[in-house]
């Protein structure tokens, strides 16, 4: 099995995120489960330590969760938000990141697997795109690393950034880099006008001030003045007359202070700018714009002051995420040299699943490529793992998730098999626990059929239910349990008013309380054989139902909510009167509102012979959710209704006013 290393980079993006110091790269995690409950691995389906369990815990919850999403743990939750209120702290061997009192598993969100189960599902990027595009990125490099560096080739790069961003995968971020770029100019050439307005201005207030000077002191006024009365007019003369230069004077330099507070602000504001966009693309994983955007900043802002402006409780979290010494503050170079570290912590990470899956330890070679996604989900070394690898995983993943389902409604007939499958596809899948699991449920069910079987041969008919009940709810599913349950019951004639029981629910279709008393049930159909196929159809249904709607909760949690209701709208079509399916079903209704009322739409217009409405609809419902069957059913339906009549030349079905609006 690979070693599982720390990412320095990935424990700064994932600290930012959880205090919330730059939001974007998840927006939300959620809370870690607790300990007790068995779960194949940490990274949402992505790992194989299950941890025996009969039951699953509910998740532990705290009075703050509205504000962290997180959970905290009585008794030590005081210590732990005073030790973590500060500085969130990252545990890289359980992937749990604890701050102010919470605790996250960083891998168990629901944005995380959702934006994973569609990478595995992507194709992997055109290799014809993918050099064109790295060409562009590499020449740009090239052109502005230090050895190179000078203004003709600073040109030629940002002209190269344009030519990037026509490509897909740049997501035009090259574009925003280069009017970034394009602004720092500006302000440059702002700073320029100032400087030279700045020289016109001295020699205009040196003018004025000669002006002023020889006005107030011009002695051929004054050797006239023969008394003290016309001395003082002549000052007063003399003071109207300087009194246009020296309001002038106070305009000159007022403008400029003006202009130099202007330049300074701007050069100010200019670096900083350029400093959030590095920030930015740093938080978006977007390492190569990195590392361009820092060659770029330093020779746009040559005087070497490459200090990020961050808050105090940023600065302080990224310089310790970061490795730098206590007392040092980021740099625009520490980012740089983040994402190179990044580049090659990710491409480490492909080739050592690319390794594991070569040796089939899938289990390892899922949780490397979940990691290398979290840190690297734009590198091209991620994007180029071609979708058959992908597929592997999530074949696996898949099986694994199966696997906690069957083992969570004590299907462990179907656990066992499922078990097997895993561990022939996985050469590491550690299948002690979950065998655990469902050994020791096989056992404790059938020591209580011994016990029940004991209790009957004494005549202890409480003790025979009770115990009957018990092997029921470990395995309900156990082919012994009806003809322990027979014997047992041979000839009791207390059975008689649990028989009328059934036939009365039987007859009112209440098959859910059935399934509830099902213990009961089981024992009374013992006797009476021509029940049982009754008994077994109705368990057969209610499990049914119950699986899916295990599944559909597992698909909710991901956060989709359509592909949840499709799951128990299908159950709900064959089963319409579970009344815990109708209240899930209601339930997720709500939650996917649009979806649900244009396929509804779709379907009525579809029975009052609107083909051409009906389709409209199923196509706007398509374009809702792209995965939707009920969207393709209805669209392979209703084409086969409009086609043949396309081709003999006939008239379309005509789109009448039922159409959605766009």
């Amino acid at each position: 099995m690979a070693a599982k290393t720390p990412s320095r980079v990935l424990t700064v993006l994932v600290a930012c995120c959880v205090s919330g110091l730059f939001p974007g790269f998840t927006a939300g995690l959620s809370s870690a489960q607790a300990q007790s409950t068995w779960n194949p691995g940490s990274g949402g389906g992505m790992g194989a330590n299950p941890q025996p369990a009969p039951q699953p815990q509910p998740f532990a919850t705290s009075s703050n969760s509205n504000q962290g999403g997180g959970n905290s743990n009585s008794g030590s939750n005081n210590n732990s938000k005073q030790s973590n209120s500060d500085i969130p702290m990252f545990d890289p061997g359980s992937d749990v990141m604890a701050w102010n009192g919470q605790h996250w598993n960083v891998n168990n969100n629901r944005i995380f697997r959702a934006r994973l189960e569609k990478f595995l599902n992507a194709p992997e990027q055109s290799q014809e795109e993918y050099a064109a595009y790295q060409g562009y990125i590499k020449q740009i490099i090239e052109l502005m690393s230090p050895q190179n560096a000078s203004s003709a080739n600073m040109d030629k790069a940002w002209a190269l950034l344009h030519k990037a961003s026509d490509y897909s995968i740049d997501a035009n971020l090259c574009d925003g880099l280069a009017a970034a770029i394009q602004a720092v100019w500006q302000t440059q050439n702002q700073q320029d006008r100032l400087d030279a307005s700045a020289s016109a201005l001295e020699e205009q207030r040196k003018q004025l001030e000669w002006n002023a000077n020889a006005t107030l002191s011009d002695a051929g006024s004054f050797q006239f003045a023969r008394n003290k009365e016309q001395l003082e007019a002549v000052k007063e003369e003399r003071q109207r007359l300087a009194l246009p230069y020296v309001q002038r004077l106070a305009e000159v330099n007022a403008q400029m202070t003006l202009n130099k507070a202007k330049g300074e602000l701007s050069g100010a504001v200019a670096r900083v700018q350029m400093q959030s966009l590095l920030v930015q693309l740093f938080m978006q994983r977007r390492f190569q714009h990195v590392i361009i955007g820092d060659l770029f900043y330093r020779q746009l802002f040559p005087d070497g002051e490459g200090k990020l402006q961050l808050s105090k409780d940023a600065e302080s979290l990224f310089s310790q995420g970061s490795g730098l010494p206590s007392g040092m503050s980021p740099t625009v170079s520490t980012l740089d040299t983040l994402a190179r570290e990044a580049i090659r912590d990710v491409k480490e990470g492909v080739q050592a699943f690319t390794f594991l899956l070569e040796k089939k330890e899938l289990a390892s070679a899922s949780e490397r490529l979940a990691e290398v996604f979290a840190e690297g989900e734009y590198m091209p070394e991620v994007r180029n793992i071609s979708r058959d690898q992908k597929r592997q995983t999530l074949t696996f993943v898949q099986k694994q998730n199966e696997l906690l389902s069957a083992i969570d409604v004590k299907d462990f007939t179907r656990a066992e098999a499922l078990t097997n499958d895993l561990t022939a596809m996985a050469a590491d899948f550690d299948s002690s626990k979950p065998m655990a699991v469902i050994q020791t449920s096989k056992t404790v069910a059938g020591m209580h059929l011994a016990k029940a079987k004991a209790a009957a041969a004494g005549g202890d008919r409480a003790t025979v239910e009770a115990e009957l009940k018990e092997a029921t709810e470990i395995w309900p599913r156990n082919p012994d349990l009806a003809s322990v349950s027979k014997r047992i019951f041979d000839g009791a004639d207390v059975q008689l008013q649990a028989l009328s029981d059934l036939d009365r629910l039987l007859s009112q279709h209440n098959y859910r309380q059935i399934f509830d008393d099902r213990g009961k049930y089981i024992a009374v159909t013992a006797l009476y054989p021509d029940k049982q196929p009754q008994l077994q159809k109705v368990l057969e249904e209610v499990q049914t139902i119950e699986m899916a709607i295990v599944r559909s909760t597992e698909v909710e949690k991901r956060g989709d909510y359509v592909g949840a209701w499709e799951g128990v709208e299908k159950t709900a079509e064959q089963y319409k009167t579970d009344p815990k399916l109708n209240q899930f079903r209601a339930q997720l209704t709500t939650e996917a509102a649009d979806f649900v009322r244009t396929v509804r739409t779709a379907q009525d217009l579809e029975k009052k012979g609107q083909i051409g409405s009906s389709l409209a609809w199923y196509l706007k419902a398509q374009k809702l959710y792209p995965p939707s069957e009920f969207a393709q059913d209805g669209i392979a339906r209703l084409s086969h209704k409009i086609l043949p009549e396309s081709a003999n030349g006939g008239d379309a079905a005509a789109v009448d006013s039922g159409a959605p609006s766009s």
